[in-house]
């Protein structure tokens, strides 16, 4: 093994998790190389939605401005019962966008890779080599070695971290030895793509919130006779889940006859072209460990969701993040590279939590008894009705950071940050800059590292000022991946970083 590392780190895998993170750490001026076994992106989709926190990191990567055009924002998630009534509803329609954008974006993923690579070759300090396949890993005290075959040789690269992007079925995770832990969820479901020439034709919807459209909503019809999901997309691309009944067949699902009937019937008379069809096995599965030594397993290769609230791609784009700016800390800050090991203490609870929720969702959505089904849709309509007034989420369901890079117990610690629109039609973040931000009451010490702002300069409509006065604080403490570090005094978030940062404090007046 070389003596020094010959890259920052090493990706393996460049889906679209490991192409931001080649991204992210591109910019913050770390030297990458990304291995990538197929010597061309997969030209079929799969993941389709996103959420603002994404839509943010595209931001903080600088290419927001390559993927925006081929997405569309839509409106949330509609559940609907075994008579065609609204049973559960989690949109944004007629609500303030706290974040700067709307809530759920869909998109292509042939289009988004694209981007996503083409955003790489900005930096000459990241090198994609494509046919790369892995085949070993051997850690050493400062770095990690990595093998890989290419054109019929083989070849070893070093660096001084590796992220894993490689799939569900992660050949580093296994190489690793590292096991999954089954959240008890597995259902096979039939997943076509369609390109459209007009509406979906939705059967009669009872208690549709005013306002929705239900062209601009992901649908989830919980029929007993075959539970079933119309998800938009951008342009004309349409998808759809139908869940498989037991004793069908895999094959016989995927046949094209069958795919045109099963679609069909959303479609009457509306021209439109079968994609793709392929069946999967939804399952809830979470590494027991996320890290071993300088080898840290991002995305699909960490945890792989239930789709029923779109956050599966999202979860990995979380892991790079919460990595990136770490290991960005630790290359020019010089700070402690124990930092790391707080990966998984702030991710994990994230992931859990949609698991939990989206196999919870999964066991209704999939009841099949007409019986139990009544009684589930009884149940929703009554809680709704107890709950109306208040309005939820897909992303409400991640909850603050708790344990790691957090001033804990400091109002607001963990929480994900706003990003009000400026009065010149900006976003804060375009305003600010990316890194960490100190939002104060008044002038703020100057700190190494940080980007401070007087609130009352800013021109957000009070955006800022409100969310300080709401949780009691002066000043708040913003990390680079847009979580609360937390807040407090100035001064006492500046010595407070500095600490779980394990830098030495420079401030002047």
């Amino acid at each position: 093994m070389a003596s020094s590392p010959e890259f920052d780190v090493a990706i393996i895998g460049c889906g679209p998790v490991g192409a931001l993170a080649a991204c992210l750490l591109g910019k913050a001026g770390l030297s990458v190389i990304v291995l990538e076994k197929e010597p061309s992106h997969y030209p079929l989709p799969r993941a389709v939605h996103l959420d603002h926190e994404m839509m943010r990191l595209f931001q903080s990567a600088g290419v927001i401005d390559r993927v925006l055009p081929d997405m569309v924002d839509t409106d949330g998630h509609l559940h609907i019962g075994a008579a065609g009534q609204t049973i559960r509803y989690m949109g944004t329609v007629g609500l303030a966008r706290p974040f700067g954008w709307s809530n759920d974006w869909f998109f292509y993923q042939p289009e988004l890779e694209a981007h996503l690579r083409a955003a790489m070759t900005a930096y000459p300090q990241v090198v994609l080599k494509l046919g790369a396949t892995f085949t070993a890993i051997d850690q050493g005290t400062d770095a990690v070695q990595v093998t890989y075959a290419r054109d019929d040789q083989d070849h070893a690269v070093t660096a001084r971290w590796v992220i894993a992007c490689d799939g569900s079925r992660s050949p580093v995770r296994k190489a690793l030895g590292i096991t999954l832990d089954d959240l008890d969820f597995e259902e096979p479901w039939l997943v076509v793509d369609a390109e459209v020439e007009g509406p979906v034709s939705f059967p009669p919807i009872s208690g549709v919130p005013a306002g929705a459209d239900l062209q601009r909503l992901s649908v989830m019809v919980c029929d007993p006779r075959r539970p079933a999901t119309v998800v938009p997309g951008r342009g004309n691309h349409r998808r759809w889940e139908f869940m498989l009944l037991p004793g069908e067949d895999d094959a016989a699902m995927m046949a094209p006859d069958k795919v045109r009937e099963l679609v069909g019937a959303w479609m009457r008379d509306v021209p439109h072209t079968i994609v793709r069809a392929a069946t999967y096995r939804f399952h809830g599965l979470v590494a027991h460990e996320w890290q071993a030594g300088r080898v840290f397993l991002a995305g699909d290769a960490a945890h792989q969701t239930p789709p029923f609230f779109g956050q599966g791609m999202c979860h990995g784009l979380r892991d790079v993040a919460n990595l990136a700016w770490k290991m960005a800390a630790i290359a020019h800050e010089g700070a402690d590279p124990a930092i790391l090991d707080t990966y998984q203490d702030e991710r994990d609870p994230h992931v859990r939590a949609v698991i939990g929720a989206a196999v919870a969702t999964g066991h209704y959505i999939c009841e099949l008894d007409p019986a139990k089904a009544a009684e589930r849709d009884a149940a929703m309509i009554a809680r709704a009705a107890a709950q109306a007034g208040a309005h939820q989420t897909a992303t409400d369901l991640i909850p603050a950071i708790g344990k790691g890079v957090v001033m804990a117990g400091s109002a607001g610690a963990g929480e994900r940050f706003i990003q009000p629109v400026l009065g010149d039609g900006r976003k804060l973040d375009d305003m600010t800059g990316q890194g960490w931000r100190l939002f104060a009451q008044g002038a703020a010490p100057v700190a190494e590292g940080i980007i401070a702002d007087d609130v009352s300069t800013v021109d957000d409509h009070g955006a800022l000022t409100q969310w300080l006065a709401a949780r009691g604080a002066e000043a708040v403490l913003v990390r680079p991946d847009h979580y609360v570090f937390g807040t407090g005094t100035p001064r006492a978030l500046i010595e407070a970083r500095a600490a779980a940062l394990g830098l030495i404090v420079e401030t002047a007046a």
